[in-house]
């Protein structure tokens, strides 16, 4: 039977007659209901886990502990505690016929969502779009199916608490509904994908409805010839093994060829989570002997996005051929550099095309959070609408409300 989206979008409107305080008491509901069902969401959430090879950097992601929903219901709290990005006057002239333009900001509508095996993105995507004041369709992977089923029982549960529409947020669960819900044209406002590039690109390519690319991340970290070794042995360690799994994750380490004998010490943290690299010829010789798990890489390795505990390892000889390294391999999401060179920090900074670019400074930092804009929907790579975080005001759109006195056009 074909997916109805009528409800939700009939809910959408439900929620724009909604208060700022009115939502909140919603999330800061749900966050306490949370905390309350943390043994129901784990006997679920377990149940997905029973079907996942352990071994996968994909279990990380789909694994829910009790610090994790604690640190959700906290995230939910904090949601609340943002301000509303609804009804901000963005710009306000008076042209000279009298007429008053006012552009302020306005929920979407509806914004579907189309995720993989991440069960907390449930909780993220609806606490951020209730917060924009839109309804939401939620398409997660099959292997967070049961997960996903449980949170989004608990969010209707609040919903119906509060007198709303259980439409407020959908789950899809079939292959097929995939497929309606990208040519629900009129239903659905904006698609966003959270996921690999293959995801995104099959949404890309198949979506009727505008799609905001949350891209992949292959992310490169470049050390300068005049980088700090201190400074570079804790952000590249920490880029690449604080969570492999997620889109900012380091991918490749491109090192300037004059610091290749200070490389073994700039790697050697990453011993220690049994990070394998795939070096170069150079750096290889570099390493050889010198790291333990060291492999030669091949050429499909430069441009891949690991997810895993393992790195593309590149030599260069100046920043001119690192920038070029970054053009042809770099997907848009997050680049850095490691230098003490101003010039060559300023050079970095104007001459990258990425959504968000560091110096001396980890990647790993690269989310809303982290930024100060709460809990994000995803890391847009592209250029229209929103780039890099896509928080609370990003995941709203905005009109123009223009007051006359009788003012006719000649």
């Amino acid at each position: 039977m074909p997916t109805n989206f009528t409800p939700t979008r009939d809910a959408s409107r439900t929620l724009a007659a909604m208060t700022p305080e009115d939502i909140n008491a919603v999330l800061l509901d749900l966050a306490d209901a949370t905390e309350v069902a943390i043994a129901a969401l784990l006997a679920a959430n377990s149940r997905d886990l029973g079907r996942m090879d352990t071994a996968s950097p994909m279990y990380d992601r789909l694994m829910l502990t009790e610090a994790r929903l604690r640190a959700i219901a906290a995230d939910l709290r904090h949601v609340a505690a943002l301000p509303s990005p609804l009804g901000r006057e963005l710009k306000h002239t008076i042209l000279p016929n009298g007429l008053e333009l006012t552009r302020v900001s306005v929920p979407f509508g509806v914004i579907g969502i189309i995720f993989e095996a991440r069960p907390n993105v449930c909780f993220d995507c609806f606490a951020l779009c209730l917060k924009a004041g839109s309804a939401c369709v939620l398409k997660g992977g099959s292997d967070a199916r049961e997960s996903c089923e449980a949170i989004m029982d608990l969010i209707h549960d609040v919903l119906r608490r509060h007198g709303l529409p259980e439409a407020t947020a959908m789950l899809l669960t079939s292959h097929e509904a995939t497929a309606e819900l990208l040519n629900a044209h009129g239903d659905i406002d904006v698609i966003i994908p959270r996921g690999s590039s293959r995801l995104i690109n099959f949404v890309r390519e198949n979506a009727r409805v505008p799609v905001i690319e949350t891209g992949a991340g292959v992310v490169n970290t470049y050390f300068d010839a005049e980088g700090d070794l201190d400074k570079g042995r804790a952000i590249v360690c920490n880029a690449k093994t604080r969570r492999v799994s997620v889109c900012n994750a380091l991918d490749c380490l491109i090192v300037n060829r004059s610091r290749l004998g200070d490389l073994a010490a700039l790697v050697s943290p990453m011993e220690a989570h049994h990070v394998i690299i795939f070096a170069d010829d150079e750096a290889y010789d570099a390493l050889d002997g010198r790291y333990p798990y060291l492999q030669h890489a091949a050429p499909e390795h430069f441009g891949t996005e690991f997810m895993d505990y393992k790195l593309a390892l590149r030599t260069v000889g100046d920043l001119d051929e690192a920038l070029a390294h970054i053009r042809r391999y770099g997907s848009g999401h997050s680049e850095a550099i490691i230098t003490e060179n101003a010039g060559a920090a300023r050079r970095f900074l104007a001459e990258t095309d990425a959504a968000c670019v560091y110096h001396n400074a980890p990647t790993s930092f690269t989310d809303g959070a982290q930024f100060g804009l709460g809990a994000e929907i995803g890391i847009s790579t592209q250029k229209l609408h929103a780039r890099g975080p896509m928080a609370l005001e990003e995941i709203t759109t905005y009109k123009w409300l223009i007051r006359g006195n009788g003012q006719t056009r000649p």
